[in-house]
């Protein structure tokens, strides 16, 4: 069992009451979604059942990592940033990596909080305290900092000086094949993720990005740092991604940023607007669509000389997202004709970085689909939107099936259609998609994917709870995908 602090004077917790009755759970979905978070951070020790969030309620304070995890399901809950004092529990110290998003944007710092906090990752996630010293950031304590991102970055050291990063490192100098080869791995790990899932080597991407950092404290040519400020850019994304996949969304956004941070060093501005726009796609995942589309419009203006059409299409389907979400068809609209005009402008044997090839006719269509799908519940479930969303999230499932390559999408865009039968009112046709991607998900270690799932199969027993593959799809859920306590 988890351990918690509390003395014989302890009061009900009134804050965190208030918030659970809100939510709509009950004790047991709570304490299970507790342990699955747990899981995902490595503290396999907590086992919270019934009574022991009872005895929160009644005013018990829990040691870390559970404030933590509850702030987080409280925030993904209301789709807003949900403190743990908000909740009237204590907070532990942060860990020397720090929580926030404001940081310095300086090379040498950028290092440095790159190492620390990688190697904080590697050394205390699996017991469950990196993730808990952790906070998210949203409205104005995140865009204003991200702002910085345009302003011009001094001149990189000469060839022959090192960067200056804290402490003093071997002179060294990265050959032309050991750089490609460190490349080249940045690219296996993508495809690892996309195949897999962000639960099977986001470790491994942790220590190639602390490993580069180490890189970065040599003596390297001006040529040599920026290569390495641009791997360490695309192993910080990923590592933000991976985090996200796994449902570490504090974690996640600290990747992001420091991403963000070493992009900026490396001058690649296209690659600083897809790490803005893995923010903005979190953001929308947390409720919080006003900060994506101000991430989104910021990625847009930073690299609006220089992204390629396949870049540029991404960006307006995020855009696209955004708009559903807020609620603005017209502006949906328009933003989902400006991504497929963009796509339609992408030359064959176009030349682009390997972040940004994932991008395909698929994605495109997935995308535009769900934005169309999440219009139609936004708008009260309009069977209008719905409609619209229908070919091109179809057009995705055909796109992706039989791509072993591409199983996380492929299983996303299943629930995707489902969603679609269950808004047109197709309950039997929804539950062939959703079981089919319950058979994809035992393979992908994904919780994104694995929640997705799960709601579905909850708002299809809502609504269907008394048709008989409804029923039985539930049943396969529990037995084949269960939600451990």
């Amino acid at each position: 069992m988890s351990s918690s602090q509390g003395g014989a004077d302890k009061r009900p917790n009134d804050a965190l009451t208030s918030w659970f009755m809100r939510s709509g759970w009950s004790k047991g979905e709570l304490a299970r979604q507790v342990n699955r978070r747990a899981r995902t951070l490595g503290a396999h020790h907590i086992s919270t059942d019934t009574s022991r969030v009872r005895r929160w309620l009644d005013g018990e304070n829990p040691r870390e990592p559970i404030p933590r995890i509850l702030s987080e399901l409280f925030s993904e809950r209301f789709g807003s940033p949900v403190s743990v004092e908000d909740l009237g529990l204590r907070a532990a110290r942060p860990t020397p990596a720090g929580s926030g998003v404001d940081l310095p944007w300086a090379a040498p710092q950028t290092v440095q909080m790159m190492s620390e906090f990688s190697r904080s990752d590697l050394m205390l996630a699996r017991r469950g305290f990196l993730g808990s010293s952790l906070g998210l950031s949203a409205g104005p304590a995140l865009i204003e900092p991200m702002q910085r991102w345009l302003v011009p970055t001094p001149t990189l050291p000469g060839d022959s000086a090192p960067l200056p990063a804290p402490g003093a490192g071997r002179p060294h100098r990265l050959s032309a094949p050991e750089l490609e080869l460190l490349e080249s791995t940045t690219t296996m790990f993508r495809q690892w993720d996309n195949q897999c899932g962000g639960g099977l080597r986001r470790k491994a991407v942790v220590g190639q990005l602390h490993e580069v950092t180490d890189l970065l404290q040599e003596s390297q040519t001006t040529d040599v740092t920026r290569r390495l400020f641009r791997s360490a850019a695309e192993l910080a994304q990923l590592a933000g991604w991976m985090s996200y996949d796994v449902g570490l969304q504090p974690t996640a956004q600290k990747y992001f940023v420091l991403a963000l941070h070493a992009a900026k060093e490396s001058g690649d501005k296209p690659l600083g607007a897809y790490i803005l726009s893995s923010m903005s796609r979190q953001m929308i995942h947390l409720g919080r669509a006003d900060d994506a589309l101000e991430l989104t419009h910021l990625a847009q203006y930073g690299s609006r000389d220089n992204a390629t059409p396949r870049t540029q299409s991404m960006l307006y389907a995020m855009e696209a997202r955004a708009y559903a979400n807020l609620g603005q068809p017209d502006r949906c609209h328009r933003a989902v004709r400006m991504a497929e005009d963009c796509f339609s402008d992408i030359a064959t044997g176009d030349d682009e970085p390997g972040w940004i090839r994932f991008f395909s006719e698929g994605e495109l269509c997935a995308e535009n689909a769900h934005s169309y799908r999440d219009l139609a519940y936004v708008a009260g479930r309009s069977p209008k939107y719905a409609a619209l969303a229908r070919p091109p999230m179809q057009r995705a499932v055909e796109l992706f099936a039989g791509q072993p390559l591409y199983a996380r999408s492929y299983a996303l865009n299943l629930v995707g259609m489902a969603t679609v039968h269950l808004l047109e009112r197709e309950p039997e046709q929804c539950a062939v998609r959703t079981g089919e991607a319950i058979t994809l998900a035992r393979s992908v270690r994904s919780e994104r994917v694995n929640t997705r799932i799960r709601t579905t199969v909850d708002a299809a027993l809502r609504e269907y709870g008394q048709v008989a593959d409804v029923v039985r799809l539930a049943d396969r859920l529990q037995q084949e995908l269960p939600e451990t306590a």
